[in-house]
């Protein structure tokens, strides 16, 4: 997949949402860099992920390509408490991070705590349930679904689905934040 893969599988989840977003499991940013393309001018996103390396590669890329989005990154373990206000983001982006936690409730509480009020929250996964040693804990769409309805995440959709040599395909999903 290239960037413009990326803007098409994200854009319909994040068009109309405000400019100020988290995302969690940043790594080098691939799916950071379509938000900044689909959010435009005056886009904030904090890039959190445990590798400084990769997110030191971010925000090279983030301030060549998208000069006038201001990118915020930290070197945090996402599933640990959250360094953000409550209610403080327009959006949460959780791209091919999921799978990597294996107890999801907490983290996706965590996550919610720090949207505001019908904020969205953006998934980016493998549409699978069966992992493999690269990604343990995959969750397909239909597990997703109910999962978000279980944490309390509402009107929850697909946004894009791609193919993937991994796992069978790659899909985006929406939801929105009580």
């Amino acid at each position: 997949m290239d960037h413009a893969d990326h803007v098409r599988l994200i854009r319909d989840g994040v068009e109309g949402a405000g400019p100020r977003w988290l995302e969690l499991g940043a790594g080098t940013g691939a799916l950071t860099l379509a938000l900044l393309d689909v959010l435009g001018d005056g886009a904030q996103v904090m890039a959190l992920d445990r590798d400084g390396g990769a997110l030191r590669s971010l925000e090279a890329d983030a301030a060549r390509r998208f000069p006038a989005a201001r990118v915020a990154t930290l070197v945090a373990d996402f599933t640990e408490p959250l360094p953000a206000e409550p209610a403080s983001f327009d959006g949460v982006l959780m791209a091919n991070s999921l799978h990597f936690v294996r107890d999801k409730e907490p983290v996706l509480r965590a996550a919610m705590a720090v949207l505001r009020p019908e904020g969205r929250f953006l998934i980016v996964e493998y549409g699978s349930d069966r992992g493999n040693r690269w990604i343990p804990w995959a969750i397909s769409y239909p597990t997703w679904e109910q999962l978000a309805a279980d944490v309390g995440l509402r009107h929850t959709r697909k946004v894009g689905e791609v193919p993937s040599r991994m796992l069978g395909s790659i899909y985006a999903a929406v939801s929105a934040a009580p």
